[in-house]
């Protein structure tokens, strides 16, 4: 057995902060082609814990998430960024983003989510990408003392369980 034949796969997740919502049908479409179909969507959350984004998004972001029927390899999820930041180009109106996408995976264990951005707690995957331990599962999910805020505030973690819900799904009926 090849080492990357071993490697356990895990249930891509992406993020999306926007503020127009008609974009979000042809968002969708978009990432369905470089990812495959959506199987869940999350509900629609006011993204108001931070200003971080509104000089270049504007006020009243919101926030979805999208978990994909077909899990991934791990080391997958730098081309995946690469793929998500392209998609926020082609999205971008004035050179100015219109959606902010966050790619990540979820296991059994975890939520790690990447970004282009240093901070102390990430690490580098390479080609500019680093991941971002997020929360942890332990009887639920639970942030690290680095945690966004809005990951901190739980308001994902119904979503986030239902993930891992079809995750361990996913993975019982491989081991079959």
């Amino acid at each position: 057995m090849s080492k990357e034949s071993s490697v356990e796969k895990v249930e891509l997740l992406i993020g999306v902060i926007f503020r127009d919502s008609m974009l979000l049908g042809s968002l969708e479409d978009s990432l369905e082609v470089s990812f495959g179909p959506v199987e869940l969507r999350s509900d629609i959350y006011d993204f108001d814990v931070t200003d971080y984004y509104e000089p270049e998004m504007g006020k009243g972001l919101k926030r979805i998430f999208y978990s994909f029927r077909n899990l991934i390899v791990p080391d997958e999820i730098v081309g995946i960024k690469l793929r998500t930041n392209r998609l926020e180009d082609e999205f971008a109106l004035d050179g100015k983003r219109r959606v902010n996408i966050d790619p990540g995976y979820i296991d059994f264990y975890k939520l790690v989510l990447v970004s282009n951005k240093f901070l102390g707690q990430k690490i580098y995957l390479g080609k500019g990408v680093y991941a971002d331990p997020t929360l942890y599962y332990d009887k639920g999910w639970k942030p690290y003392v680095w945690g966004f805020p809005d990951f901190k505030s739980g308001r994902y973690y119904d979503f986030l369980e239902r993930v891992r819900e079809v995750y361990k799904q996913k993975i019982r009926r491989q081991r079959w």
